[in-house]
């Protein structure tokens, strides 16, 4: 057990599915070492219903869940975040704000789920596919000896866990 709780942002713009399955799957898998959070550049008024219907299916929780601004994470009164991890492709051009405390950054690119069309089984396949590439990179983050990794090896090792299967191209300024 760690002496203290690190603090893990997902950004997408959205933040209405992959951001949200990530915040709420590392606040289970990682309870007592991370403590998980989700913002959009340009936040959904909703997050999207397959989303919490996946999250709630594989006994994720879902209380509390909610769109939000990452204007939210990057005042004074906000937690400092020892992680900040994007995981969408959309902002990948966007100027992301400054995080006090320099966390390690990393993109952990997912092909959006809300984008694909078609059946309800087709879509709600393309979520739990999207569930299941972040359910490995936070089993591999969750994993990691982070108090025996200095800063070099540890933002090595969070950008290679953005490489596992189910990636899509990096960000340029966190390639």
């Amino acid at each position: 057990m760690p002496d203290r709780v690190y603090n893990v942002l997902f950004l997408c713009t959205g933040n209405s599915a992959r951001s949200i399955l990530a915040e709420s799957m590392l606040n289970k898998d990682g309870k007592g070492v991370f403590r998980a959070f989700s913002a959009g550049s340009q936040p959904k008024a909703d997050v999207n219903p397959m989303a919490v219907q996946v999250l709630r299916e594989s006994e994720y929780p879902t209380e509390g869940l909610r769109s939000k601004s990452w204007d939210e994470f990057a005042g004074p009164d906000a937690p400092v975040m020892d992680f900040v991890f994007t995981v969408c492709d959309n902002a990948a051009g966007e100027a992301c704000p400054y995080w006090p405390g320099q966390p390690v950054t990393a993109h952990w690119g997912i092909e959006d789920p809300a984008a694909v069309e078609g059946s309800e089984i087709e879509r709600k396949t393309a979520f739990i596919t999207a569930q299941r590439f972040l359910k490995n990179r936070i089993s591999a983050f969750v994993a990691l000896p982070i108090g025996g990794l200095d800063q070099v090896a540890l933002s090595s090792r969070v950008r290679e866990i953005g490489q596992l299967a189910g990636a899509t191209s990096p960000r340029p300024e966190f390639a």
